[in-house]
């Protein structure tokens, strides 16, 4: 089987390889750790700082889409594969992790959602807490680093996000918040220095304001900053907290973040930097054990103007939050281009993490490394990407080992759970001027009428719908239907009940009557595993 590389870059981006003078910042000979720490007398270990935390955990990725998956249709927060995979991703394996791992990652950031695993009292579901603790426990076994976080529970949806930046939601959900992080603080309150707490995710105001708090009300003095104040005493409530579960909770390594993870980057309006400007340090009992956190999706089209917006923003990092007494990490990065491109994605990757690295700065990319089925083989999607990210931090001449999908032969087990529902047999857009059709093999035929390929055009209403008896399709597009692109192609059951089958093969046919595998992906009201060998 060829090999397979899909670069679907949801952050593309275009930025040149540039070396930087910018000077490193150096934080006040006051707060330097000395010896890892203040020691506290109650604790029973001794943790490394968080400055140490950050040069020791190497370059991160996030397992995002996963347990943090909210809007799934499903109710039971108890029944936590449902939730784990109902955006598309496989059940997290250690083969996963030690993929990662293998590859040259030190870290990996485990958002989580909580609020739709909780009771009406505000107890998390064991079944919920024992699946995050298992996701855990692969991370740290591999021997990396590990953050778990309060993710989804906070953010621009009003329905679920509860934890929103203002006097008035702090007030009323400070308990709640400050409950559920004695139940995680407690569950992993054994676990050695390589878990970090993130207090919440990308918290708005109540206007869900991106870029800076009250950006949707134009500019509003008082309640921007009313919503800084309500970040900064979440941070200070989740210090409290954590900390008053005594056990290595008393040294752990904290991670709290700006209003909305925003970071200051841009000049195009004057408040971008308060987010920065207005966050604190909490007070802590232990010195030199927080961190901030920050989020990165630039656009990037004009090279010129990203290479000066980049470099001050990174000052800008070290000139607000590293001078508080912490270091930084990003979070999450990634980009955006209106022109994509995977050797201008790649470049850019290396500089950014080479530069954060020599400024004392953590990065976790976010997803698109291994996406869908490739996790579940394990492999990279997005091979090329990965290893521009480990040689930006470990060197040119560091060797990752990097599976890709070519390196298997494989199947894939599906099924329709619902009426209507659909999986991709190919989810990226193909150019009708390019491809004349799609054929795809299954392991045993369908009973007649039960499935059709349906594929979406290059607008809303362009749909062609095409049935199909035996256990192979063979479709030929037609471009007075669907107009100059398929956007998806999926195979949609039409009958009630639960269908299984087997997938052998996908593949989209040029015009010159050539070949180009595809690979399956769940849409929406399935599930999807590989069969691999």
């Amino acid at each position: 089987m060829k090999k397979i590389y899909l670069f679907i870059l949801a952050f593309a981006t275009l930025l040149s390889c540039f070396p930087s003078s910018d000077p490193v910042f150096e934080k006040p000979e006051s707060t330097k750790p000395e010896s890892g720490q203040t020691p506290d007398p109650e604790s029973p270990v001794q943790f490394e700082s968080s400055y140490e935390a950050v040069a020791n955990m190497g370059v991160g990725w996030n397992l995002g889409n996963t347990l943090e998956s909210v809007w799934t249709g499903d109710t039971d927060g108890r029944d936590w594969k449902k939730w784990e995979t109902g955006w598309g991703q496989a059940v997290t394996t250690p083969e996963l992790i030690s993929m990662m791992r293998d590859a040259g990652f030190g870290a990996i950031r485990v958002p989580v959602s909580w609020g739709v695993h909780m009771d009406a009292d505000g107890k998390v579901y064991d079944e919920w807490m024992d699946r995050v603790e298992q996701v855990v426990g692969y991370v740290l076994d591999a021997g990396l680093y590990c953050i778990i976080n309060v993710h989804h529970d906070t953010g621009a949806d009003e329905e679920l996000a509860w934890l929103v930046a203002s006097p008035e939601g702090y007030a009323a959900e400070k308990t709640r918040f400050e409950a559920l992080w004695k139940q995680i603080a407690l569950r992993f309150k054994d676990y050695d220095q390589r878990l970090l707490f993130e207090s919440f995710n990308e918290m708005l105001d109540k206007n869900r304001s991106w870029c800076f708090a009250s950006y949707n009300a134009g500019y509003n003095a008082e309640l921007a900053a009313g919503a800084y104040k309500a970040i900064n005493d979440y941070a200070q409530s989740f210090v409290d907290i954590v900390r008053s579960t005594g056990g290595n909770n008393a040294v752990r390594n904290l991670v709290v973040n700006t209003y909305g993870a925003c970071n200051g980057g841009g000049d195009w309006n004057p408040h971008l930097q308060d987010p920065l400007k207005e966050m604190k340090m909490p007070s802590d009992k232990v010195e030199d054990h927080i961190l901030f956190q920050v989020h990165s999706y630039p656009m990037i089209d004009d090279l010129g103007a990203m290479e000066r917006e980049m470099g001050k923003m990174l000052d800008d990092l070290e000139k607000y939050l590293v001078s508080l007494g912490g270091p930084v990490i990003v979070g999450e990065w990634g980009t955006f281009s209106e022109n994509p491109s995977v050797e201008n994605y790649c470049c850019y990757a290396r500089w950014f993490v080479g530069e954060c690295k020599r400024r004392g700065i953590g990065t976790f990319h976010w997803m698109s490394l291994s996406d869908g089925v490739y996790r579940s083989i394990p492999c990279f999607s997005h091979p090329e990407l990965a290893e521009a990210i480990v040689k930006g931090y470990h060197g040119e001449g560091f060797t990752p080992v990097i599976p890709v999908a070519g390196d298997f032969v494989f199947r894939y087990s599906v099924t329709w759970r619902d009426l209507w529902s659909e999986v991709n047999l190919c989810q990226s857009s193909v150019d009708l001027s390019v491809y004349k059709g799609i054929v795809f093999e299954l392991d045993k035929a369908p009973s007649a009428g039960s499935f059709h390929v349906k594929i979406y055009g290059d607008a809303d209403g362009k749909e062609q719908y095409v049935p199909f008896n035996g256990a192979t399709g063979n479709v030929t597009f037609d471009s007075d239907v669907l107009g100059t692109k398929a956007e998806r192609i999926t195979l949609q059951k039409l009958v009630e009940g639960e269908v299984s089958n087997v997938i052998k093969n996908v593949s989209l046919i040029r015009h010159d009557g050539t070949l180009e595998e595809s690979v399956p992906s769940v849409f929406w009201g399935s599930s999807l595993e590989l069969i691999t060998s």
